[in-house]
């Protein structure tokens, strides 16, 4: 074999898992087919849409468009400009501390499109046209996914977009609608809209972020309202027409929304339809891959991980699922990834959460309470201003244990961690009044919550 580890794809995913590969003295590569290193993770997805929001989030935070304006009038396409530029610098960081460490451990790059030969052997391609022949003892496919992108809707990169093309713009649309109403919808509406754009936004639900609670959504949602966005819930797209001087978005129910362009943001499709994974015997359905609790595909040394097995689709979990493939595949040793794994919207203001929603928490007739405590009750919110944030925890009721935490606004991604640990190390709602806590610190919304938590349950025993 020419490899001991052979990697599909260099996203977050496939990166961990060659690391973990080189570390334990194997020969790691890492086939990509696109010219840059770092999946839709660093270069389409997760980092530029970051980098992108940061600079809304400052200029949200400074009072709005009129306020951000320099005296001389900075326009409203400089500050795309300076929200790309950022975009752009972080990438390229970040790509560079990528390929070191890949180097670093030893782990070959071939670029080049891949697809099985067989269960041990892929033909790679490269741009030139160029095809050899590699195999390795284990394959792990980390190709990831991409937009959803349905064939009735008019994509052109300019005026009807998906979330990869509408990093791409130079110049701001006056009015942008956005069909969907989940993770990267949300967090596109926040971005536009705080940089002076008229959005609206179109869903089929009842609420965004339709699977989380309502109390968390009603704060983003009066967060969108506040700077000028306007909802079409509970409504469908029929057709989408672009014109000279823009779109026209046709809702089922009849109505008409012109705007100067369009975000689809309605799902993702995985990167598997070139892998051609029939001839190694790998089951896919619609192009996901059916994997195991070790991430082994039918196949057994032939690995899946990341976006490529569905939800939940992040770049976190992507990495540890990389880690935990190639540590099964090379030693059958037992990886075991916590339970709670936190997820958070990087919308304006935050969401973050681990755990159960108060849904599922419902569903499973669990006796539960739910404490909360509000950001503009603490003095650090008060400092800063969050007069929305709210920290909210979902008790057991039978054994005071966590089973959710769930946090909106400022640093509520990096927040959500405290909570995360507790119930990973299997700790009550008690743990978090015995902690201390900086002051002032939005941390300290935990123990008020606690405070809030502990209160009820000795009401409850009177």
């Amino acid at each position: 074999m020419d490899y001991d580890v052979l990697i599909i794809g260099s996203g977050p995913a496939g990166q961990h898992a060659a690391w973990q590969a080189a570390r334990m003295g194997k020969r790691a590569a890492i086939i990509e087919r696109k010219p840059k290193i770092g999946g839709a993770g660093l270069q389409t997805g997760t980092i530029p849409s970051k980098a992108m929001r940061e600079v809304a989030y400052l200029l949200s935070r400074s009072g709005g468009m009129r306020q951000a304006l320099s005296p001389d009038g900075i326009s409203r396409h400089g500050l795309l400009a300076d929200a790309v530029r950022r975009k752009g610098m972080v990438i390229a960081q970040q790509e560079s501390v990528i390929l070191q460490r890949l180097l670093r451990h030893g782990v070959a790059l071939i670029p080049g499109e891949a697809s099985f030969v067989d269960a041990h052997t892929l033909s790679v391609t490269d741009a030139a046209g160029n095809t050899r022949r590699i195999s390795a003892d284990v394959i792990i496919l980390a190709s990831g996914s991409r937009p959803r992108r349905p064939a009735d809707i008019p994509f052109d990169k300019k005026t009807v977009l998906d979330s990869t093309s509408i990093l791409n713009l130079r110049h701001l649309p006056d009015s942008l609608l956005v069909v969907g109403g989940g993770v990267i919808a949300c967090e596109f509406v926040s971005i536009f809209a705080a940089l002076g754009v008229q959005v609206c936004v179109v869903d089929s639900h009842a609420q965004l972020l339709e699977y989380l609670s309502e109390d968390v959504v009603g704060v983003l949602a009066d967060s969108f309202l506040g700077m000028g966005v306007k909802f079409h819930m509970k409504e469908r797209v029929a057709e989408i027409r672009c014109e000279e001087n823009g779109t026209i978005t046709v809702l089922e129910s009849g109505k008409q929304i012109r705007t100067d362009a369009v975000l689809y943001a309605q799902g993702r499709q995985p990167n598997s339809d070139t892998l051609q994974v029939e001839k190694a015997g790998v089951h896919a359905q619609d192009g996901w891959i059916d994997v195991n609790a070790h991430f082994q595909t039918n196949v057994p040394h032939i690995f899946a991980v990341g976006d490529l097995i569905g939800r939940p689709a992040l770049a976190s979990t992507g990495m540890e699922q990389g880690r935990a493939a190639v540590l099964h595949a090379l030693g059958g040793e037992q990886h075991v990834t916590a339970d709670n794994l936190p997820m958070a919207v990087y919308t304006i203001p935050e969401i973050s959460y681990v755990g159960k929603t108060e849904k599922e928490v419902q569903k499973e007739n669990i006796p539960y309470i739910v404490g909360r405590a509000y950001f503009k009750d603490s003095a650090r919110g008060q400092i800063i201003g969050d007069a929305q944030g709210m920290l909210k925890l979902l008790v057991d009721t039978r054994n005071e244990k966590l089973l959710g935490v769930h946090i909106v606004g400022e640093q509520a991604s990096e927040l959500v961690h405290i909570g995360q640990l507790v119930m990973n190390l299997h700790g009550t709602v008690r743990d978090l009044i015995s902690n201390v806590f900086n002051y002032p610190t939005l941390a300290e919304c935990y123990k008020l919550a606690a405070l809030d938590c502990t209160h009820q349950l000795e009401q409850k025993k009177m």
